[in-house]
């Protein structure tokens, strides 16, 4: 029997705000446990929540990047349940009145468009997080509060494959859009997967599982693709699928139960009282639009169609955004694209992944790289002299000064270059007859006492086309 896989994920996403959802406690990670928290954050007796104004309008910008439908009046509601990590004992969020519905994004699969429908986008705020040792649980109160955005598909994706691109494309436009920093490994961007099978040809949804905290685009596409083999291997024993929630286990690269599911809880959803509605204005809705980052998509257009890049060097480009970014400021200084991409994408990143840096941590000047280019271009300096001068450029020196100071500017004046022509034609006539006798040998040859008599500094193209033209004339 042959199945069809149907996949939908919930995405948490943490906003880059500096402050929480509901607080002023500060926003951020890898502090010390429980040093981030105010009395808001913990839940104490009397304390009333401020809506963080930033964190709904990075909530917009995913909205408009996602072609949601906006709802300008913003409502909230309590998610009733009790937990450890939970300090008030509910969780503030938008259960009845998303921010954003009915929106859609597009993804490249085996060079094919899909679009895959997003049911919602609400906000809310994060949990506080556990660590479990084996004598006892202990609770760091600093990620409770933290504003999040949760992004819910529909039940659109069919293979693992589809689902890491689907991620991938929502992380990479989030992050061009400022409204998360997308670490995965960080936790401020997890993943939910619901996996169902059915029968091909099929109209009814299987008994889906969930698999949690996924942390990594590798790991989404692994867990599926386990779970799916899993659930076909009930099905043709004759077996049945219950509805369970699973974990990912990285070691052993199979999905592990966590818990049962009986049915839908009940958390008994009521407004929130202590937020009253807020009526969104539709001036500053518009601003947001009008001054909302370029797309990762209309940046590739760019590329492609007004720098003429490649496909593939458009997508690589676009596929990191600093790396874009950089590239970006090296073209307003030449306008050699196709080299620029090159020198970003292959010897700058070659750099940078040897020595193990950031993109923070790179002092290489884009301006100063894109003059590197310009004088390969006129000629300046030759292709081998530039992989010199670059090593001293990602270092953030001025390829000008580099050039000065190694003596290495490339000879360009025709005048000069002939008069070395001249002076190693005059010294080897049985070369010039070699070449008269159809030994074209003896052109590399000449060129090769050229460039040593101009101690490597000859334009070795126009060398070469003078050494042509004397040779006939001979």
């Amino acid at each position: 029997m042959n199945f069809e896989t149907v996949i939908g994920i919930e995405i948490h996403c943490e906003l880059k705000t500096h402050t929480k959802m509901f607080s002023a406690g500060p926003s951020s990670f890898g502090e010390k446990p429980n040093s981030c928290v105010n009395e808001i954050d913990l839940g104490m007796p009397g304390c009333l929540p401020s809506l963080n104004r930033h964190a709904v309008e990075l909530a917009l910008r995913a909205c408009m990047g996602t072609h949601c439908e906006i709802d300008p009046l913003l409502k909230f509601d309590r998610k009733n349940y009790y937990y450890s990590d939970l300090p008030k004992g509910f969780q503030i969020t938008q259960q009845f009145h998303p921010i954003g519905k009915n929106g859609y994004i597009e993804i490249q699969v085996e060079n094919e468009t899909k679009k895959i429908r997003l049911n919602r986008i609400h906000m809310e705020e994060d949990t506080a997080k556990q660590f479990h040792t084996s004598t006892c649980s202990m609770i760091d109160f600093n990620r409770a509060g933290t504003p999040l955005i949760e992004i819910v598909s529909e039940p659109d994706m069919r293979s693992g494959a589809e689902a890491a691109a689907y991620v991938e494309e929502l992380k990479n436009m989030l992050f061009y859009l400022g409204v998360s920093d997308c670490k995965m490994e960080e936790g401020s961007m997890r993943c939910d997967v619901n996996v169902s099978i059915r029968p091909e040809g099929s109209d009814t949804f299987g008994t889906k599982t969930e698999i949690k905290n996924l942390n990594s685009i590798s790991n989404v596409q692994k867990a599926i693709d386990y779970e799916v083999s899993r659930q076909k291997e009930l099905l043709l024993n004759g077996q049945s699928v219950d509805q369970e929630t699973r974990r990912f286990d990285e070691a052993t690269k199979t999905t592990v139960l966590m818990r049962k599911k009986e049915g839908s809880v009940d958390y008994k959803f009521f407004p929130e009282p202590n937020i009253f509605p807020v009526l969104l204005d539709r001036a500053w809705i518009d601003s947001i639009q009008k001054n909302l980052p370029e797309l990762p998509a209309q940046r590739k257009e760019k590329y492609m169609e007004q720098y003429g890049l490649s496909e593939y060097d458009a997508s690589t480009l676009i596929a990191n955004k600093e790396l874009s970014d950089f590239y970006d400021e090296v073209v307003k200084h030449t306008s050699e694209y196709k080299l620029a991409s090159n020198w970003c994408m292959v010897e700058l990143m070659a750099v940078l992944n040897k020595e193990n840096r950031s993109f923070e941590e790179n002092v290489c000047v884009p301006e100063h790289l894109a003059e590197m280019i310009n004088m390969i271009v006129k000629g300046e300096i030759s292709s081998k002299q530039a992989k010199t001068v670059f090593e001293e450029v990602v270092k953030g020196k001025d390829p000008k000064k580099v050039v000065e100071e190694k003596g290495m500017k490339q000879l360009s004046d025709p005048n000069e270059i002939l008069k070395l022509v001249t002076q190693v034609l005059d010294s080897n006539e049985q070369a010039i007859v070699d070449f008269k006798n159809g030994k074209d040998r003896a052109v590399g040859a000449l060129v090769g006492q050229i460039m040593k008599l101009s101690k490597g500094q000859a334009n070795p193209k126009l060398a070469n086309q003078i050494l042509m033209e004397e040779l006939k004339k001979r």
